[in-house]
């Protein structure tokens, strides 16, 4: 790759980067707004918020590449056409073919990232989320027990809270226990802190009273404590050991699944269709490139509207992607569908190349172009007479 090529995969590939990390930024933001509980309800730290939101960008970015680099390439072309260095170079004895080869080059470094990312760094991204999640959710003091509330714990069993401190000391507890249908507690306490040990999760109320009530003529009683332990142990084991779904697997545990895997003898479909995603997956960065390409890159004078092409490309890799997705989708419940995107991505690169290494320049009908200049124009006609009209 001679110093133009240098140039041109350097200018294309900090293109990518900062088209991808502004999309993948921008959609973060999007999902973690959806869990800004944690820190809002649940007392979690900025930190504890950015680290288990962060989870997700793997799979963002897997999901993103292969557009960015579209508009990377795009962007790149329609650069070197306004410049007209398209032309120079094509004039220079440069052929499309060559000048394609950095572009390929950026591809095939976007493909070898995604192939990384939906292997091993996405799937860990998402288990480390779900394993965080669900610590962070079934943490007593966070999530069951809220100030101002009476929570429902388990039927019959209610408590309630006034007030919780910053380092997660309870104040003005409240325990009606009707869960004997013999008698019902109901317990008064001043403060009282959530203690975590080998035997369990306890509640230590300080402060405070018991008074038991059991059915009958019989009187309650009362006893004042100073100290008093609650066992909330049942409901800090009540949460069920994690299952990774087919999304949270690694490629390889797709690949040769265990035969006494639930998931696997629940939804083989759903397993199958995801490791035919995974395997496209670090395809549709170098097929976006081709296609991109074959229709941006051959030399254009100034005079000559690259727009039309530019809508094509869009349009090409928007049908694309929809059919693997539709390929993906109806794979599951129809096996044979899974061949679709297989098929889509060859025909896609095999033509881009061949229009590529012909130097043909792939333009929609003068029909079709007109159409859409006589629509353009008769807006612009009705904008512009409605903008004089206004007052």
């Amino acid at each position: 790759m001679g110093s133009i090529g240098r140039y041109i995969f350097r200018t294309t590939f900090g293109a990518f980067l900062v088209i991808c990390a502004s999309v993948t930024a921008l959609m973060w933001i999007t999902q973690a707004l959806r869990d800004i509980d944690l820190m809002t309800n649940q007392g979690q730290s900025i930190f504890v918020f950015i680290g288990l939101t962060g989870l997700i960008i793997p799979l963002l970015v897997q999901i993103i590449a292969p557009i960015a680099l579209m508009i990377a390439v795009a962007h790149v072309l329609n650069k070197l056409g306004n410049d007209s260095e398209l032309i120079v170079m094509n004039a220079a004895g440069m052929p499309p073919r060559v000048l394609f080869r950095p572009f390929l080059a950026a591809g095939i470094a976007v493909s070898l990232l995604v192939a990384l990312i939906s292997a091993y760094l996405s799937p860990w991204g998402l288990r480390e989320l779900r394993l965080w999640a669900t610590e962070v959710r079934a943490d007593l003091v966070s999530n069951v027990i809220q100030p101002g509330r009476f929570t429902k714990l388990e039927e019959r069993l209610t408590l309630h809270i006034r007030e919780r401190q910053p380092d997660g000391q309870l104040l003005g507890i409240l325990i009606d226990d009707q869960r004997n249908p013999k008698e019902r507690i109901t317990i008064l306490a001043e403060k009282g802190n959530i203690v975590r040990n080998q035997r369990g999760a306890f509640l230590i109320l300080e402060n405070g009273s018991v008074q038991r009530h059991e059915i009958g003529p019989h009187d309650p009683t009362l006893v004042l404590f100073d100290s008093y332990g609650f066992d909330l142990s049942w409901l800090a084991t009540a949460t069920q050991t994690v299952k990774y779904s087919a999304r949270e697997r690694y490629l390889w545990e797709l690949f040769d699944p265990e035969r006494n895997d639930k998931l696997f003898a629940d939804q083989p479909q759903q397993v199958r269709a995801e490791l035919h995603d995974r395997i496209t997956a670090p395809l549709y960065p170098l097929a976006f490139v081709i296609m991109t390409y074959a229709y941006l890159g051959a030399p254009r004078t100034t005079r000559q509207s690259r727009t039309m092409s530019l809508l094509g490309a869009i349009g090409a890799v928007a049908a694309l992607r929809g059919l693997g997705f539709v390929g993906m989708i109806a794979g599951v419940h129809t096996p044979a569908a899974l061949v679709l995107p297989y098929i889509a991505l060859a025909a896609g690169s095999v033509l881009g190349y061949l229009a590529i290494s012909r130097g043909v320049i792939i333009e929609p009908p003068a029909a079709v172009t007109n159409l859409i200049n006589a629509i353009t124009e008769r807006f612009a006609q009705r904008a512009g007479t409605a903008a004089r009209q206004a007052p």
